[in-house]
């Protein structure tokens, strides 16, 4: 590979990767329901997404969204002082429960259309 040719896919990927890196917490929120309609995300019983299908947006939305859920179920555990631990399985079965026919949740540790 000449030094053309290698800088040349170095931009067409840099290009590519743009809208992805470029996305944040709101537009990612935003991007969900979609995404989960999609059967691209799903919930997962620890209270956290899941990747079902790894397509599009799924690995940036799942990142970011489980990033803030981290951060908001440590906030919630040090608040009522119980664990991290415990936060997470109560929201994930909520989320779960919450979670509308047809869309994916992973339960023993395989997905399935709810």
């Amino acid at each position: 590979m000449n030094l053309r040719k290698a800088i040349t896919m170095s931009l067409l990927a840099a290009t590519l990767s743009l809208p992805v890196a470029a996305m944040n917490l709101n537009e990612a929120m935003s991007a969900l329901g979609q995404a989960k309609a999609s059967g691209q995300v799903g919930e997962m019983a620890n209270g956290y997404l899941g990747i079902v299908k790894n397509e599009g947006n799924a690995a940036v939305i799942t990142q970011l969204i489980n990033d803030a859920r981290k951060k908001e179920y440590q906030n919630l555990a040090k608040k009522n002082g119980i664990t991290l631990n415990d936060v997470e399985v109560m929201a994930g079965q909520k989320a779960q429960e919450k979670t509308p026919a047809g869309q994916y949740i992973n339960v023993g540790g395989k997905w399935q259309k709810k």
